[in-house]
């Protein structure tokens, strides 16, 4: 995809110190610098327009929010949706969120192991071709990297409305032997969840009646240790 926008995009959003980065080496490792404090980091890696990682931060003051994607344009219309969100707080920046112009392919340039406690990925294009399996965010060459950088507490959401990434998702997770929970092959079934935060592509999609499929992946020691506990509170009842 080539999303074309405005001159001067660049330097728009390069003046952005406070909430742009363009260059991912100068954090890695140093996140909690960027952010002033050592909150929880949580990643949304495609983030599009910048609706559910915008909304999320200030859902969740309390956790650190990245939302990464390659475009400028993205990033510029990100910028807006995030100073937005935060403006009937009488914020002028979100403080606890940060937009990292990046090809999610260098992951490993932009964190550093054991960094980040989430990864979201939120309707991830789902290059249907078979050819093209390996350039899928769930192809078990990315899932790999995703792990490193994931700490004690780390998961994966990822929610999809491509039936077929979904099902090739849960292959990549299950041949992997991770452990998932919460999988929905409809989320909003019965109703839409205003519990969570919506994308703009979920929003669109949910309108034309289309069912939204979401699977978290538990990963680090400190969650799966909780889900296990949660199970055993769950089937005792």
């Amino acid at each position: 995809m080539r999303l074309r926008g405005r001159k001067g995009i660049l330097e728009e959003i390069a003046q952005q110190k406070n909430l742009v980065v363009l260059d991912a080496s100068e954090y890695k490792g140093k996140w909690s610098q960027f952010f002033g404090n050592d909150r929880p980091i949580h990643v949304e890696l495609g983030m599009g327009k910048g609706q559910f990682i915008s909304q999320m931060s200030v859902r969740n003051p309390e956790i650190n929010y990245i939302g990464v994607d390659m475009y400028d344009e993205l990033i510029r219309r990100a910028s807006e949706k995030g100073r937005l969100a935060w403006e009937d707080k009488g914020v002028d920046s979100p403080p606890n969120l940060a937009l990292l112009r990046a090809n999610i392919e260098n992951i490993d340039e932009m964190f550093e192991d054991n960094e980040l406690e989430r990864i979201y990925l939120n309707f991830s294009d789902p290059w249907p071709k078979s050819k093209h399996a390996r350039r899928r965010l769930t192809h078990p060459r990315f899932v790999e990297k995703y792990i490193k950088k994931l700490n004690e507490n780390g998961e994966i959401h990822f929610k999809t409305d491509s039936q077929t990434l979904f099902e090739f998702s849960l292959n990549s997770f299950a041949d992997m032997e991770l452990v998932m929970r919460n999988i929905s092959l409809n989320l909003h079934r019965e109703e839409l969840r205003e519990d969570l935060v919506l994308t703009e592509y979920e929003t669109k999609f949910h309108n034309l009646g289309h069912p939204i499929h979401r699977v978290e992946v538990v990963i680090g020691e400190k969650a799966l240790a909780k889900h296990r506990e949660e199970k055993k509170t769950k089937y005792r009842m």
